[in-house]
Order: C-alpha cells, then sequence, then structure tokens
C-alpha cells in the first residue's frame, strides 16, 4: 500500500537534532492536495487516487479539465498525480495535508534534476582527461579519448559515454527521513537533498 503527496520544494537549512547533531534538511511545503478522482476495481481495473497541487487560473484551464475539477467542487489545480493502492482513503474532493505522514518515517521523493545544458565527459561522467599535457599534446586535458574501433566495428557503440544534455532527468531518491512537520504551514522537513531547484515539484510517497 502507498501514500503520497504533491509539494514544492522550498530550499535547504540545518537544524540541530535532540542529540546535538547538525543535520542538513530540505524544506518542502507538502500539499493542501485535493482529491480530484477516486479510482476503483470495478471502475478502472485498479485502485488509485488522484490528487491535485497549485491554483491554475481558469482563463488558462480547457473546459475538460475544468467540468473534471467542478465533480471534485474545487478550482483549477496546475499538477496533478495518480497514487496507486492507497492506504489513506479519501473520498472526491477531500484534502490531503502533512497529517498523512509522522515525524521519523523514512519515505522517497521523486523530482526533476537541475537541467545543465550540454557538458563534457568530465562532468558529465567523471572522466579523468587524456592526461598530463606532454608528449606533444595540446589542450587535451579534457578530451574524451578514443571512441570507437578503427577497421572493426567501424562506427560507434550506442550507449558509448560521450559529451551531451546533461540534467533534467527525473530522479527518485530513497531512505529520506521526515524530521520535523510543520502543519500549520504545510512544511515537511526531509533529512539531505531532493532533486530540482528551489520551487520545482516532487512527489513525497511511502
Amino acid at each position: 500500500m502507498m501514500k503520497g503527496i504533491i509539494g514544492k520544494k522550498i530550499g535547504m537549512t540545518s537544524i540541530f537534532e535532540p542529540n546535538g547533531k547538525q543535520t542538513a534538511v530540505t524544506i518542502i511545503e507538502a500539499g493542501p492536495c485535493v482529491v480530484t478522482q477516486v479510482k476503483t476495481v470495478e471502475t478502472d481495473g485498479y485502485n488509485a487516487i488522484q490528487v491535485s497541487f497549485g491554483e491554475k487560473k481558469e482563463k488558462n484551464t480547457p473546459k475538460a479539465e475544468l467540468n473534471h475539477f467542478a465533480k471534485a467542487s474545487t478550482s483549477p489545480k496546475r499538477f496533478v498525480k495518480e497514487f496507486r493502492n492507497p492506504d489513506v482513503q479519501k473520498a472526491l474532493g477531500e484534502t490531503i495535508t502533512t497529517e498523512i505522514f509522522a515525524e521519523g518515517e523514512t519515505i522517497e521523493v521523486v523530482g526533476t534534476s537541475k537541467g545543465k545544458g550540454f557538458q563534457g565527459v568530465v562532468k558529465r561522467h567523471g572522466f579523468s582527461g587524456v592526461g598530463e599535457a606532454t608528449h606533444g599534446q595540446h589542450d587535451r586535458s579534457r578530451a574524451p579519448g578514443s571512441v570507437g574501433g578503427s577497421s572493426y566495428p567501424s562506427r560507434v557503440f550506442k550507449g558509448m559515454r560521450m559529451a551531451g544534455q546533461t540534467g533534467n532527468e527525473q530522479v527518485k531518491v530513497k531512505g529520506l527521513k521526515i524530521l520535523k512537520i510543520f502543519p500549520e504551514k504545510n512544511y515537511i522537513l526531509v533529512s539531505g537533498s531532493v532533486p530540482g531547484h528551489n520551487g520545482s515539484i516532487v512527489l513525497i510517497q511511502k
């Protein structure tokens, strides 16, 4: 069974635990999320709840979405996510807040990593470069080196680690611990870092 919520990464700070240890934490604004659809085995073939987060202007919302959110008696939302086999039973139009989590729980956070554009092999894959600047080499310290055979196979194999676009991909971080919850502000303080820039949308699930 799974429980989850949509949140927004606020930023990072550090707190002192009761034993005096200083721990880096990420502040996440978790919800409140509205249940905009409840799926069951009888109607959809599986159990799931669809939750929505973030306000969206009505003029920028297609009519089909307006009618969908109207069924839940809520305003249009920007982000929609489905959680299968939820262990939290919620009805259409109900709100999900930080109350579904408890301090000390271990969770996983899914987000989109920061995009770093086109990067070379040293930054993208951790290559060491061709070597020292001797033996007649010129500006080759960060070059990838040989990438394929000559007469055979006469091509570069797929998956070869080369320069290219870096970041901007979905990343899941497991084993994060909830250290503190501020229900009045919908804030969750999670140990360590989570993917994405400040203000990015993340999924918190257990």
